[in-house]
């Protein structure tokens, strides 16, 4: 019998969350990634003018933007204020 290695366990895909707006009514609506595709199945994206009729915004990739801004300012903060101290610490020892 296989037993299942740890990292296939730990990696499960996330459902990505999306925001459609009609662009003539002003509708929106809120879909994961299944919910969409049968949406679009169902309503098409463009007209036979080829004028799009949806605007699709990635949720889930805007969070995870954001989260990571985040990170990356506390990362600078980290190394700004690492820098003040072994300055500092330079000054008391040497001085």
């Amino acid at each position: 019998m296989k037993q299942k290695s740890i990292i296939t366990d730990l990696k499960t895909k996330t459902m990505n969350n999306y925001k459609i707006t009609n662009l003539t009514s002003g509708a929106r609506h809120y879909l994961n990634e299944e919910e969409k595709v049968n949406f679009f199945t169902k309503n098409c994206y463009q007209t036979k003018s080829g004028l799009v009729k949806y605007d699709i915004i990635n949720l889930t990739e805007l969070k995870r933007i954001r989260y990571n801004k985040i990170l990356d300012t506390i990362a600078v903060v980290c190394f700004f204020g690492a820098t003040v101290l072994s300055t500092i610490l330079i000054i008391e020892n040497y001085y």
